[in-house]
């Protein structure tokens, strides 16, 4: 059995494609399998992914027809053969020891879930922004002792290993938004031990015109996600943390929400999203008190924001009617 699989959905990312491979197949972790699912695209990306399949043998390659990155991702858990699975975009790459560090460190804890840092880059390559992980917490944790990362933690499938039996029975949603937030949640419920390495392995490529083009109003399946995983919390060995799912509900509903609603360019939908912001909040029982004085990595969150989010966050919390027209 390969110690690790990686799946690497694509779908018309030629012109980022080489540089993922290139970070995978020169992983330091021999005993790696490198699962490429061509998800129906149009452009040369099959080109490229064949010359690499006839120079790298831990290159498993498989074609479908378009299905969306849920269901590319859920093709290639149904093939992986690795004791334990990893995911990367196709725009995005990775550090050369990720998988190696994260795998002895599944070892080391006998963790079933292991955590790293990532970083945003530019078209160059370049971090402009690191995206830590609960730096205040252990390396290992024990989540029956302390569920603190999930009331705080970032939703990123990029960023993680996963035991492959969390899969069972557990595949990300199909045709919703925010299928990370749906799913990871719900497969750290599953784990008893996590283990987190404050690195920043995972190079995130954030295009500016997809920010643009992609805020809509599928924004609301964040609340799916949420309700599903409350549903799974409720039900999890570790439903007397009710204060970890408070806190996953105001850092997912509340700041992350807002955070995408912000770049709806349409009025009236961002206003009828904002409705269904507070709407929520109240269903969930959430005061606004409890989203001021939220703590992420010890801290107070809205107020170690920069100023113009810190702003954005307090015009929100003060008067939804001004920032629908932000």
């Amino acid at each position: 059995m390969k110690k690790v699989s990686v799946i690497v959905p694509v779908y018309n990312t030629e012109k980022y494609l080489k540089k993922c491979l290139d970070s995978l197949v020169n992983q330091t972790l021999q005993d790696i399998e490198i699962i490429i699912v061509n998800d129906g695209s149009k452009d040369n990306s099959q080109k490229i992914i064949d010359d690499y399949l006839s120079k790298y043998s831990q290159i498993r390659n498989f074609q479908k027809e378009n299905g969306g990155l849920s269901d590319a991702r859920n093709f290639g858990i149904d093939r992986a053969e690795g004791d334990y699975i990893g995911f990367v975009d196709s725009d995005d790459f990775v550090d050369k020891q990720m998988f190696e560090k994260m795998y002895l460190l599944s070892q080391k804890h006998n963790a079933e879930m292991v955590i790293c840092d990532l970083e945003k880059v530019n078209e160059n390559g370049t971090s402009f922004r690191k995206m830590t992980q609960s730096p205040q917490l252990p390396e290992k944790m024990s989540l029956k002792d302390d569920c603190t990362f999930f009331g705080e933690m970032e939703c990123f499938a990029c960023n993680k290993i996963f035991k492959k039996e969390l899969f069972e029975n557990h595949r990300f949603k199909k045709g919703i938004h925010f299928e990370d937030i749906e799913l990871i949640p719900q497969l750290i419920l599953k784990s008893k031990v996590l283990a987190k390495i404050n690195e920043p392995f995972y190079k995130y490529f954030e295009r500016q015109d997809s920010i643009t083009k992609t805020h809509t109003k599928k924004g609301l399946d964040i609340y799916i996600a949420i309700d599903n995983v409350k549903d799974s919390f409720s039900e999890s060995n570790y439903s007397n943390f009710e204060n970890e799912m408070r806190r996953f509900v105001i850092f997912q509903g509340f700041y992350c929400y807002l955070a995408y609603v912000a770049y709806v360019k349409d009025k009236q939908l961002k206003s009828e999203m904002l409705d269904v912001l507070w709407n929520k909040m109240n269903e969930f029982d959430i005061k606004k008190t409890e989203i001021l004085f939220y703590k992420r990595f010890n801290k107070n969150y809205l107020f170690s924001l920069p100023f113009k989010k810190k702003v954005f966050y307090l015009l929100a919390l003060i008067n939804k009617k001004l920032i629908a027209v932000l």
